[in-house]
């Protein structure tokens, strides 16, 4: 079934108008609510003068208006952009200009915030408040409306749009520069929403938590999974790793995905016997699960089916390992989802051998439409299928992730490592993600990365970053120890610092390693070996 994305929420209240669609703390919304809030939302952009594809950004934490809204504005024909509420000012600024917003929606709270910023956004022409409007109007005289003025808004039908055209924009940092804006059609999201759904058996009775930002791509897929089977999407604004486990419980979920930092502090905690009896499945992507952290939650969740998954926001969702394969291959991240072809290739796009590491190509209907505004970026990540038939004359695009991979004899994927985290040093190819095992399978440690920074001598050192419930030089030594046990020479950590804090988060949720990079970038340099 593909269609437009919000009618995703339609189709379920034609089929089960009274069944809860979203829950936020005491607040709920049956499938027809969430129908009848769409189409108001709809009405109040189309009223204030919303144009074909123009675009509506939301910078609202996780709660109903937000989801409204979001959905209001592919119902209008126009073009959704989730700002994630942990950006600043300024960097909320640059996606406002990047794809030329012309609706914001946010909270009078965080209006306040943005005031200043707002004055430079040329193209924003309406602020719509949730709550209260301030009295105070913006400098530049962009006009601000209450999203209640929604419930008056006459009824009208959005923009013709089909399944090719722009439904939403989502912002995802590199390696360099500023964050980058994938350009994703109604049919992605629907195709996306199809086939996890599929591979996840979601159903209507399920109960799904919504943890992570509605701006992250795996974030967002939480709702449109819910959304095609008619199940219910609880909200919930992280804040400590205990009031995941507490909402788990206390609102009976089945589904729960997270990035493997959070997993990691979940894994540490005592979870109540009884979860495991209604929560279904838990789901992992943004990285790599360490097997310490996978053991300890099957562990406690014996009952509870663990999907790991590979996915770029580029193409959604690209690979998963079915749970009844864990225990024979926990470090696989599965083979390609429904309706998608994975391929390996090397540089010249020939496919490996297997066992040989090349670069993950994602071929099928997920592929976005590319980065906005941004041709040189798109044609860098975006490009022909390889191994392309002679007779075709329109040429199909693909993703190149940047990822590098390998497949073994039975086709299973297995991640190497990201082509711009790669570690070079003394004329070998490190990856962190092998460094990182190391440390997580000594239980010694709560997060670690692995990050290569200038050295004079081997050009990149290797540099281990830790934090864990023992802080000092002696688990330093003992980590550093395990390293040389387990790994190869040129593998092994040049110097290994301890945090007395946990590692920074990227606005996703997963470690920063830019950050850490920029941090710890002159330490060789000064000559701290």
């Amino acid at each position: 079934m593909f269609g437009l994305v919000h009618e995703l929420v339609v189709f379920s209240a034609e089929r089960a108008p009274e069944s809860v669609a979203l829950r936020d703390k005491d607040r709920q919304l049956s499938y027809q609510e969430l129908a009848d809030s769409i189409h108001q939302a709809s009405a109040l952009f189309l009223k204030l003068g919303l144009a074909r594809s123009e675009r509506v950004a939301v910078y609202l934490e996780k709660r109903l208006e937000a989801v409204s809204a979001l959905f209001g504005a592919t119902a209008a024909g126009g073009v959704f952009v989730p700002v994630n509420p942990l950006l600043k000012p300024d960097q909320v600024s640059h996606i406002l200009n990047d794809c030329n917003v012309r609706i914001l929606v946010t909270s009078a709270e965080r209006l306040e915030l943005l005031r200043t910023t707002l004055a430079h956004c040329r193209d924003l022409r309406v602020v719509v408040v949730v709550g209260n409007v301030p009295v105070e109007p913006l400098d530049n005289g962009v006009e601000m409306i209450a999203w209640s003025e929604g419930l008056h808004a006459p009824r009208q039908p959005g923009y013709r749009v089909i399944d090719t055209d722009m439904a939403a924009i989502l912002y995802t940092s590199g390696s360099t520069g500023r964050p980058k804006g994938v350009v994703l059609s109604h049919r992605n999201l629907v195709a996306g929403a199809e086939s996890v759904s599929r591979y996840l058996e979601n159903r209507s009775d399920d109960r799904i938590l919504s943890v992570l930002p509605l701006s992250f791509d795996y974030g967002l897929s939480q709702l449109t999974t819910a959304f095609r089977v008619g199940a219910c999407a609880v909200l919930m604004n992280y804040l400590l790793p205990r009031d995941v486990v507490r909402t788990v419980e206390r609102e009976r979920i089945t589904a729960l995905a997270a990035v493997p930092p959070l997993w990691v502090q979940l894994a540490q905690l005592d979870w109540p016997a009884g979860i495991t009896e209604h929560l279904r499945y838990i789901t992992n992507s943004g990285g790599h699960m360490p097997k310490p952290t996978l053991d300890a939650l099957r562990r406690q969740l014996p009952k509870t089916r663990p999907y790991l998954m590979y996915g770029l926001t580029e193409a959604f969702r690209s690979t998963y390992l079915p749970p009844e394969e864990v225990d024979r291959r926990p470090d696989s991240m599965g083979k390609a989802i429904p309706n998608a072809e994975i391929l390996v290739v090397r540089e010249d796009g020939t496919s490996c051998a297997p066992g040989e590491p090349g670069e993950l190509v994602h071929r099928g209907i997920h592929v976005a439409l590319g980065y906005w505004n941004d041709q040189e970026k798109t044609a860098e990540r975006f490009k022909p299928v390889p191994g392309k038939l002679a007779g075709l004359p329109l040429t199909e695009m693909a993703v190149w992730s940047g990822d590098t991979v390998r497949m073994d004899e039975d086709g299973y994927l297995y991640f190497i490592g990201r082509r711009d985290e790669m570690i070079k040093t003394s004329g070998y190819r490190v990856s962190p993600t092998e460094v990182e095992e190391v440390a997580y399978a000594t239980g010694l440690v709560a997060e670690v990365a692995a990050i290569g920074v200038a050295h004079p001598v081997l050009g990149q050192a290797v540099l281990l970053v830790s934090y864990g419930p023992e802080n000092g030089e002696p688990l330093g030594e003992r980590l550093l120890n395990e390293c040389k046990i387990k790994l190869p020479a040129f593998m092994v950590p040049t110097k290994v610092v301890i945090r007395h804090e946990p590692l920074p988060r990227n606005p996703n949720g997963k470690i920063d390693r830019k950050q850490l990079a920029v941090e710890f970038a002159d330490l060789f340099q000064q000559g701290m070996t």
